[in-house]
């Protein structure tokens, strides 16, 4: 039997529905065995090489891109970024030679865990989305266990291989204890108005953003508040046009603090991302989905169709953002009985622990 080298890699990013479960998922494992050496790998250029070592862990960037969708042309050397960075994964083993691999979701989780599985190394996969991507439907049938964030994955998965975990959600959003009213007066907003947050992600939704934008006047005349992150596209049009409505708006590029985000709403206007439905989730929020239309396999849609289904959210289609947003919006918010059917329903399907089952569940595995 090969001896244990106490070390562990976890690939993957891109995004920070997938960065913050990954971090989350070393955090525990760290928790339970503090000898652990993590190592994190990354796609070169993407955020994971700024936020995972921001979170305290060493990380290594391979020449890697997923498939482009809107523009075919790009896709001509993805074939070569495999190859190239299949080796580059062969060399960063030599020098950091695992106990086990696992996968969150990413451009680099595909040939990392390509390779450990060519090398018996044992492998685990995170699903964070409600629909499978083709990458992970790959690596799944040779992984020691997929864990899944809902139920309904055995038509992605061998059933046997599934544990269904919930999505790890960041510290700070499941222990907030911050109130409505310190929340607000964070925002330098009024401490009792009805309260809307917009959030589209770090790059921002153009959809959403051009109805708000287009409101703005009818938020102001409506005596309701707004905290708005326009994400990093555009985002100065949209702070400058936000500046000449009156003081009942808080808007940014982006908000660090969401767990004051969360706390202020009344309700919330999102995507759909498989992090987003976790923490709004967890933090018990009316919400109204607006799914990224260009998403892998529409996953968003079917992410926010779990909660529609369950009676514990709304679901606006990008192509229908214009003519039916803002009217989604103002009956939810003065909505009492819909808003309070929605808060009990999302709340069932809230997961706090998820990093800590799937942290033990390795260790148990692997290390014990």
């Amino acid at each position: 039997m090969k001896s244990k080298t106490g070390k562990v890699i976890i690939a993957g990013g891109g995004t920070g529905g997938h960065i913050f479960p990954a971090v989350a998922i070393a955090n525990a494992l760290k928790n339970i065995m503090p000898a652990l050496e993590i190592l994190f790998i990354g796609a070169k250029g993407k955020m994971e090489m700024e936020k995972v070592p921001e979170a305290g862990y060493n990380i290594q960037g391979i020449d890697m891109a997923g498939f482009n969708r809107s523009q075919m042309l790009k896709n001509i050397s993805l074939p070569f970024k495999l190859i190239k960075s299949y080796f580059q994964v062969k060399e960063i083993f030599k020098k950091f030679p695992p106990d086990v691999v696992i996968g969150v979701g990413g451009y680099s989780t595909f040939p990392v865990l390509r390779y450990a599985q060519k090398e018996d190394i044992p492998t685990y996969i995170h699903e964070s989305n409600s629909f499978a991507g083709k990458s992970n439907i790959l690596l799944g049938k040779k992984a020691v266990k997929v864990f899944v964030a809902t139920d309904g994955m055995e038509k992605f998965f061998p059933p046997e291989k599934i544990q269904i975990t919930g999505n790890p959600v960041r510290k700070k959003i499941v222990e907030n204890t911050v109130g409505k009213e310190e929340a607000r007066n964070y925002f330098n907003l009024h401490a009792t108005k009805p309260t809307v947050l917009v959030v589209g992600g770090s790059l921002g939704a153009k959809s959403i953003n051009d109805v708000i934008a287009f409101h703005l006047s009818d938020i102001s005349t409506l005596d309701v508040q707004l905290i708005w992150q326009t994400g990093k596209n555009n985002s100065q049009t949209y702070i400058s046009m936000a500046a000449f409505a009156k003081d009942n708006i808080y808007v940014s590029e982006f908000i660090s603090e969401m767990e004051y985000a969360y706390a202020a709403a009344d309700i919330v206007v999102a995507r759909a991302g498989a992090m987003t439905v976790s923490e709004l989730c967890v933090v018990k929020k009316p919400v109204i989905f607006v799914p990224y239309p260009y998403a892998a396999e529409d996953h968003q849609t079917v992410n926010a169709m779990n909660l529609v289904n369950k009676k514990a959210a709304e679901i606006v289609p990008d192509s229908e953002v214009r003519t039916k947003l803002f009217s989604a919006i103002t009956d939810l918010l003065f909505n009492e009985e819909k808003k309070n059917t929605f808060i009990k329903n999302i709340s069932a399907l809230a997961t706090t622990n998820a990093n800590e089952v799937i942290a033990s569940e390795i260790i148990k595995d692997i290390f014990k």
